[in-house]
């Protein structure tokens, strides 16, 4: 074909794939004023209820897009982890209010989130498959281009080819666009194979909890799903095919007693995987979701991780679309969501690990590592943070990102809770800045200034020329509850809400070089 064969494109990014993750980035775009356009391969919308738990970090996500409501209404609230050896109770490891997790099956998380695409004015293509990338730039360099050639197919045959300025491939786990841009999928498969069955139940279980059922037999995983629906997850027997009879053999043998399962809403039996992509992004294309990690179902973490890579994406190709940011922003992504990926790779791995242990010795180890965690409280206090996403935080890039000199601030953040740069500004203090959200524009970069309103309007003037970024005044006292920092200061806050740097008084240099940095030079007066 000649040049004249490629479709005039008029958006700016093409998506493949419009599950949750696709049509997530998709409406973070197109309410930044980006024209987006999703194609899937599949005829018409899956609508599986694979993924359950939705996180406290992901819930903001869908917060600032205007979907919370919707998801709160239809969904119901886990508040506590129970775990048994044997059927004997080794712990409860309990969720506070703004640490737990609500629990909706992904089909009305996906019926969610497409509505408000509609509302954004955006919609799935469906039945459009990508075949390849015609002449893809392989340095990697995205300025080397000034976009990517897809070549797709149309449900009646009709292959299209169309040039569009950069690429999201959230195409699932057998991603076309990961295979196209020849990165790997690292990691490994579990020998055992997994089923699941969701079905209503006779007998008593708490619908606010998650019980997992540990033996030498293999693992059992019991959660409440909203109206009435109860899903057993557990390890398939050997030579076994998933069913209600097979499901209700294994509570019987090491599940909760007493209870039986009723007909099935749906069931499946799959192997899982621990693997992630040795790139998440090739130029102008990018990988999101389980086109560049997939990873055991412990914890419920997988369609977090996915809408919150989404959300990391989105917001940074909207700044380099608009000229708001240098197209190095864009460096950024690969690097922190694929150390992210490997340490929820890592996490889930060791929680699977530990139900399929058999071994005298180790069963006797995990039990005791229970245990402990019961009776001191501890893993409550360190594991529902970091299953929450309370914890997450990218790396420093620059020494400049953090305060000069040896601080307070240093040492807090590297103890377990501590706010540090890369983190995510708490809650209740990026709402004493009023960034705008989902009752207005999204969100842009703040510059929160700690201290007296002179120092504000120092900020202010090493803001000045910067119109993406606005200056919000946050008292000391109100500062220090949430950061433990009792100094005037500042926190440089990104769209996404984590802390692109903090300093002090003295560090307003290292402020204007992050500045620059983060959105290259302040226009001239």
């Amino acid at each position: 074909m000649t040049d004249k064969a490629i479709t005039a494109s008029d958006v700016d990014v093409l998506v493949v794939g419009g599950g949750p993750t696709g049509m997530l980035a998709a409406c973070e775009l197109l309410r930044r004023g980006v024209r987006v356009r999703i194609v899937d391969r599949a005829p018409t919308a899956a609508r599986l209820p694979k993924a359950l738990l939705l996180w406290p970090r992901t819930l903001d996500v869908l917060d600032d897009l205007g979907m919370l409501d919707a998801i709160r209404a239809a969904s119901v609230r886990i508040n506590a982890f129970r775990y048994y050896s044997d059927r004997r109770p080794l712990g409860t490891f309990g969720f506070t209010e703004d640490l737990a997790p609500l629990c909706l099956p992904q089909s009305a998380t996906e019926e969610v989130v497409e509505a408000r695409l509609h509302e954004l004015g955006g919609k799935v293509e469906r039945g459009v498959r990508l075949l390849c990338f015609d002449s893809l730039d392989f340095s990697g360099r995205i300025e080397a281009t000034d976009g990517v050639t897809a070549v797709l197919e149309h449900r009646d045959g009709r292959i299209e080819r169309t040039r569009v300025p950069f690429v999201i491939g959230a195409d699932g786990a057998g991603s076309a666009v990961r295979a196209q841009i020849g990165t790997g999928f690292l990691g490994s498969t579990y020998e055992t194979a997994f089923a699941l069955v969701d079905a209503p139940i006779e007998g008593e279980l708490p619908a606010d909890q998650a019980h997992y059922y540990q033996s030498p037999q293999g693992a059992l995983v019991v959660v409440a799903l909203p109206d009435g629906i109860f899903r057993f997850f557990s390890s398939l027997p050997p030579g076994q095919e998933v069913g209600v009879a097979m499901m209700q053999e294994i509570v019987d043998e090491r599940g909760p007693q007493g209870v039986r399962i009723g007909e099935p809403v749906w069931q499946s039996v799959f192997r899982v995987h621990a693997r992630h992509a040795g790139d998440f992004r090739l130029g102008r294309v990018f990988l999101a979701g389980d086109a560049a990690h997939v990873h055991s179902p412990a914890g419920g973490q997988g369609l977090n991780t996915g809408l919150q890579d989404a959300h990391n994406l989105a917001w940074k190709l909207a700044a380099v679309i608009h000229g708001e940011a240098p197209a190095a922003l864009l460096d950024g992504y690969g690097p922190e969501r694929s150390a992210v990926a490997r340490r929820v790779v890592r996490d889930t791995d060791i929680q699977t690990r530990a139900w399929l242990v058999d071994g005298p010795a180790e069963v006797l180890v995990r039990d005791a590592a229970f245990r402990l965690g019961d009776r001191t409280g501890l893993l409550s206090r360190l594991y529902g943070p970091v299953m929450a996403g309370r914890r997450l935080a990218y790396p420093p890039l620059r020494e400049t990102q953090e305060p000069s000199g040896f601080t307070g601030c240093r040492l807090r953040g590297r103890l377990p809770g501590g706010l540090r740069t890369g983190a995510v500004l708490p809650r209740p203090l990026a709402a004493a800045t009023a960034p705008a959200g989902s009752d207005g524009e999204p969100a842009g970069w703040t510059l929160a200034a700690v201290g007296p309103a002179g120092w504000a309007a120092e900020l202010d003037r090493r803001a000045a020329g910067r119109p993406a970024v606005r200056t919000a005044r946050v008292p000391l006292p109100v500062a220090v509850r949430h950061t433990g920092c009792h100094r005037p200061g500042y926190y440089l806050v990104r769209p996404d809400g984590h802390i692109a740097a903090h300093g002090h008084a003295r560090d307003l240099d290292r402020l204007t070089a992050e500045l620059t940095a983060q959105l290259g030079p302040a226009a001239r007066p």
